[in-house]
């Protein structure tokens, strides 16, 4: 792979943001590489958190306050910018986001298991618990430990890896603009396009859910609530 732009969107949860990003810059990746976050309207005293963080732990900041006056999410604008940027490259772009906890195998991992398979579109980490049962979003694949599945299900971009060529059959200035988040989308995308999505449950990281957005934990403690909420606020379109 000629090169990896590893990105992560955050959104306040400070705390864990900085637990994120301590595991990914300790990644023994040999692809070239940049290491960006995406600061979505966190909070002032959180935006300087990042900005101190920025110059002394080394990776590049992005407060999309400054690109938009678009409420937070920005998912698509990253997307957007990114796909852009990558493009020009012949990078890859690499998504880890806020709650997850990656090891430093796994971003390589990825990168080997993309250049592994020409035929790839997304190639996805599973995720897992504090005791290293797979959760949320992959319970699915439960009883799939240890092996990599070609899956036609929907990769989350948890901890997942776009492929070059995904980057250049499917064109993010095309996605549904009402909507928050684009998981679901690109995935069925990157199959219509004739690619496949991997999902390595080999390579698993620690996910604590919804660590930026704490409303969305009513989906597990009350569903009713949550899916009310989502209905009447419009939050969380997929």
């Amino acid at each position: 792979m000629k090169k990896i732009h590893v990105i992560i969107p955050v959104k306040d949860n400070i705390d864990q943001t900085f637990d994120t990003l301590r595991a990914v810059l300790a990644s023994k990746l040999e692809v070239p590489h940049t290491y960006t976050v995406y600061n979505d309207y966190s909070s002032a005293e959180n935006t300087c958190r990042l900005e101190k963080g920025s110059r002394e732990m080394g990776f590049g900041l992005v407060n999309l306050s400054d690109l938009t006056t678009h409420p937070s999410p920005n998912y698509l604008l990253v997307l957007q910018r990114e796909r852009r940027m990558c493009l020009d490259e012949g990078a890859a772009l690499l998504i880890v986001e806020s709650d997850v906890t990656v090891s430093p195998e796994t971003l390589q991992g990825l990168c080997d298991g993309a250049d592994q398979r020409s035929d790839a579109g997304i190639v996805a980490s599973v995720t897992v618990d504090e005791s290293g049962a797979i959760n949320y979003p992959y319970l699915h694949a439960r009883g799939q430990e240890g092996q990599v599945v070609d899956t036609r299900r929907h990769c989350s971009f948890c901890c997942s890896l776009l492929t070059p060529e995904l980057l250049r059959r499917v064109d993010f200035d095309q996605l549904d603009a009402s909507k928050n988040w684009f998981d679901v989308t690109i995935s069925h995308r990157s199959l219509e396009s004739g690619l496949h999505n991997y999902l390595f449950a080999t390579l698993p990281v620690l996910h604590r859910p919804h660590g930026s957005r704490p409303w969305k934990q009513l989906k597990y403690k009350n569903p009713l609530l949550y899916y009310w909420r989502k209905l009447t606020k419009g939050f969380d379109k997929i």
